[in-house]
C-alpha cells in the first residue's frame, strides 16, 4: 500500500473541490477569500493522518478481490476538511499565533483587513472572519462526503460514525478548555481529554470510517479500536512533549503557546505531582501566564526534566505504541493494512523535536 499515493489522491480531491468553490464564488460575485484561505491552510502542511487511516481502514476490512470505490478518497478528504475546521477554531480558542509555520488564520485575516482599525478591532475582525472560514470548512466537509458518490447503503452506514467523531472531538475540546489555566496534578482529566480529542478523533474514528465503507464486520471494528486508543494516546503525548520541547522551526508551532495557555497536559500534571515546594511555586507562577517569556519557558522545561516528568511521558509513549503494535499481531486485517499501520504507529510517535 503506497501511503504517498493515498496522500496525493486526497490532495487531488481537495484541490478539485476548492477550485470548484473558487469558480462558484467568481460566478456569484462573492469574495474568493474563503476558499483561497482554506487552500493556503490545507496545503501549508499537515500529515493527512486521518485520511490515511480512513483509506487504510478500508483495506483492513476489505475482502480479497474487493475493489475500492473511488468515493473513499473523497470521504477521506472530507475528514481533512473537517480537521481544517477544527484547527482554525482551536487556534482561536488557544490564542495561537502560528500554525504550520505560518500565521494562524485569525491572525492572518486580522493583518490582511486590519488597516485603519485599532488593535482590538483588528483582533475582533480576525477572529470573526476565521470563525466563518472554519464554519465553511465544516459545511464543506459534509458536502465532500455527500458528493462522493458512495453506494447509498454505505453512506447511510458511515454517517453515525461521522456524527460520533464530531461530537467526541468537540466534547474533548470542551474538557480541554475547562481544564486549562493553572497547573494541577490530576492525571485523569488530561487523559480523558486525550481519549476524546485525539485517540478517538485522530485514529479510531478515521479507521472506523474506512472500515465501515468496506462493510466491516464487528471483529474488525473492535480491533480498530484496540489498536487506535493506545496509539492515539501515544500520539498526543508526543505532541504535548513537542509543544514544550520541540523546535518551532520544525514543528511549525510556538513552544510557548501550551505553557501560556496553561494547558492541563499529562506532562505538567506529572511535574506538579513530583515537584518540591520551590518547583511547585515556580510552576504556579509561570504556567498560564500570557506574558510568558523564553526565559520563563526555559525554567519550566528545567523543572519538567528535573522532576522526571519528561522521562515518564516518554515511557508512556513507548508502552502505548508497543501495545498498539501488539494488537496488530492478531488483528483480522489484511497484510497490507497491518504493514501500513505499523509504519504509521512508528512515525506518529517518533516525531523529531
Amino acid at each position: 500500500m503506497d501511503l504517498t499515493e493515498i496522500r496525493r489522491a486526497v490532495d487531488s480531491e481537495l484541490e478539485e473541490f476548492l477550485r470548484r468553490k473558487l469558480r462558484a464564488a467568481a460566478g456569484h460575485r462573492l469574495p474568493p477569500e474563503a476558499p483561497e484561505t482554506l487552500h493556503r491552510f490545507l496545503f501549508a502542511g499537515g500529515k493527512r493522518l486521518r485520511p490515511l487511516l480512513c483509506v487504510v481502514g478500508w483495506h483492513a476490512a476489505a475482502q480479497a478481490g474487493d475493489r475500492m470505490h473511488p468515493g473513499v478518497y473523497r470521504a477521506a478528504a472530507a475528514l481533512e476538511m473537517f480537521h481544517a475546521f477544527a484547527l482554525v477554531h482551536d487556534d482561536i480558542m488557544d490564542r495561537s499565533d502560528t500554525r504550520r509555520g505560518q500565521p494562524t488564520v485569525h491572525r492572518a485575516l486580522a493583518a490582511r483587513h486590519g488597516g485603519g482599525r485599532d488593535r482590538a478591532d483588528r483582533a475582533h475582525l480576525g477572529v470573526s472572519a476565521a470563525i466563518l472560514v472554519g464554519d465553511l470548512a465544516l459545511c464543506w466537509s459534509d458536502e465532500l462526503l455527500h458528493t462522493a458518490g458512495l453506494p447509498a447503503e454505505r453512506l447511510l452506514a458511515v454517517l453515525p460514525v461521522i456524527d460520533s467523531m464530531r461530537s467526541e472531538v468537540m466534547y474533548g475540546q470542551y474538557l480541554d478548555l475547562l481544564a486549562s489555566g493553572k497547573p494541577a496534578g490530576d492525571l485523569e482529566t488530561p487523559l480523558e481529554v486525550i481519549r476524546y480529542k485525539t485517540a478517538k478523533y485522530t485514529v479510531e474514528r478515521p479507521l472506523h470510517v474506512g472500515a465501515v465503507l468496506a462493510d466491516a464486520d464487528p471483529r474488525v471494528l473492535a480491533a480498530c479500536t484496540d489498536f487506535a486508543m493506545p496509539l492515539g494516546e501515544a500520539f498526543q503525548l508526543r505532541d504535548d512533549l513537542l509543544g514544550v520541547f520541540g523546535d518551532s522551526a520544525r514543528t511549525g508551532k510556538s513552544h510557548l503557546d501550551d505553557l501560556r495557555e496553561g494547558k492541563h497536559t499529562v506532562l505538567l500534571a506529572l511535574a506538579v505531582q513530583r515537584a518540591d515546594s520551590r518547583q511547585r511555586e515556580a510552576l504556579d507562577a509561570l504556567v498560564g501566564d500570557p506574558g510568558l517569556t523564553d526565559d520563563d519557558a526555559r525554567s519550566i522545561r528545567e523543572i519538567l526534566v528535573a522532576t522526571g516528568a519528561r522521562d515518564r511521558v516518554e515511557e508512556m509513549i513507548r508502552t502505548r505504541r508497543d501495545h498498539a503494535r501488539c494488537v496488530l499481531d492478531h488483528a483480522p486485517f489484511s497484510a497490507d493494512a497491518v504493514a501500513a499501520l505499523r509504519g504509521i504507529a512508528d512515525s506518529a510517535t517518533r516525531r523529531a523535536a
